[in-house]
């Protein structure tokens, strides 16, 4: 029989305490006349429940929380701490608890769909509905000391890997998909937790984008710098079977490292056996200029719009075209805040006002996409503090010429 106490690490009910807490503060100054948020995304059901379940946490404005699981109860009853878990065999039984039913319902919109809105709304007829996924983006972005201890392994871990072990990996001949299942089995013999988890819609990717040559610049309906042919045009993650690698080719690799639901995020690119052209060498040494630029100006109070402009100012004019993205298909940040999503909030882009705070974690990654070669540039995840950003996946290197 299995042993059901396989998942040790519980996060603690203080930690779970205080994240309910900030995330009661944080709907507070958004709404005046809040009474009940209904939480139903997993990211979040983790963040504040410490279990995912088929079901949904409800948060009152006076702290009161109660976790209404359906299938996975039991599970929810080994693997959160929290002092309230209810079985429901449908919306019907949380309708019959709740008294005198506020009339605006707080809802993590982003994860609801309409089908199962209308479910909850059968039994709990809300005359309103407002959303909470922006209150939850901002009370996530700033990390606990519990939830960076998992960051810092995430990032010590995929540092030492590119380091040692990744180049053992690298033959002629391998395709980009071959080398993108061998770092995926590498990394979950390491301590990852196997998934690459966006808040974007429709978006799966498996380990990341793993490229040869100009691979990195196929056109692509991912909102990153990069893009990949893919595995096939239902599944465009990964690599493509097709692309074997050569030398000359670069090998460009972005991917996610995870530990225990906490994700970093960083780029690397290496050159097989032949060194790469000087212009290649240039626009990567220049994207590692803009990197540690902006890493500087990771400080509590910077605003990251202003961090935006500032690289952006910095930037070469004979990149303008290419910069963050294949020639004429750029994305508009340099950055992006990591945690249980790999595309969290803020980014480091135009519009994003709100200052910086200590304890945030932002990706850099300015990237140069130039045309018939692929992609350079660099990735690495900042931790913000009062001495600018504190990077946790490693430093921003040179390409690395591999096998």
């Amino acid at each position: 029989m299995m042993d059901l106490s396989i998942h040790a690490n519980k996060v603690p009910v203080a930690e779970l305490a205080r994240r309910i807490e900030r995330f009661i503060c944080a709907m507070d100054a958004e709404y005046e006349h809040w009474e009940l948020c209904v939480i139903t995304g997993a990211k979040s059901l983790y963040y504040l429940a410490g279990t995912v379940s088929d079901g949904v946490l409800l948060i009152w404005r006076d702290g009161n929380t109660e976790l209404w699981a359906r299938r996975g109860y039991d599970r929810a009853v080994l693997e959160s701490e929290l002092p309230d878990i209810r079985l429901m065999r449908s919306f019907r039984d949380i309708a019959a608890e709740i008294r005198v039913l506020p009339d605006t319902l707080y809802l993590d919109t982003a994860h609801a769909t309409m089908e199962w809105y209308a479910m909850l709304h059968k039994y709990l007829p809300f005359k309103n509905v407002l959303p909470v996924d922006g209150v939850m983006m901002k009370t996530r972005s700033i990390k606990s000391e519990y939830e960076l201890e998992r960051l810092r392994l995430a990032g010590a871990t995929i540092g030492r890997l590119f380091r040692d072990e990744f180049p053992s990996l690298i033959r002629d001949g391998i395709s980009e998909a071959e080398l993108g299942a061998g770092l995926y089995f590498l990394f979950m013999k390491n301590g990852h937790h196997g998934i690459v988890p966006f808040s974007m819609r429709n978006v799966n990717e498996v380990v990341g984008h793993i490229a040869f040559g100009s691979s990195s610049l196929f056109p692509s309906a991912f909102n990153g710098a990069s893009g990949t042919p893919g595995l096939c045009a239902a599944v465009p993650s990964m690599g493509s079977r097709y692309r074997l690698l050569d030398a000359g080719d670069l090998i460009y690799i972005d991917v996610v490292f995870g530990v225990e639901g906490y994700n970093v995020d960083k780029t690397i690119v290496f050159s097989y056996k032949l060194p790469q052209p000087d212009h290649v060498t240039d626009a990567h040494t220049h994207c590692l200029e803009l990197e540690r630029l902006a890493s500087r100006m990771l400080l509590p109070g910077a605003k990251p719009s202003e961090i935006y402009d500032e690289v952006i100012g910095s930037l070469r004019p004979e990149y303008s075209n290419c910069f963050m993205g294949a020639p004429g298909r750029a994305v508009p940040f340099i950055g992006h805040s990591v945690g249980m999503y790999v595309d969290e909030m803020p980014a480091i882009a135009k519009g994003f006002d709100d200052p910086l705070q200590p304890g945030m974690t932002i990706a850099i990654e300015p990237k140069i996409g130039i045309a018939g070669v692929g992609m350079v540039g660099s990735e690495n995840t900042y931790l913000v503090t009062d001495e600018g950003g504190v990077s946790l996946t490693g430093t921003a290197a040179d390409i690395i010429v591999i096998g």
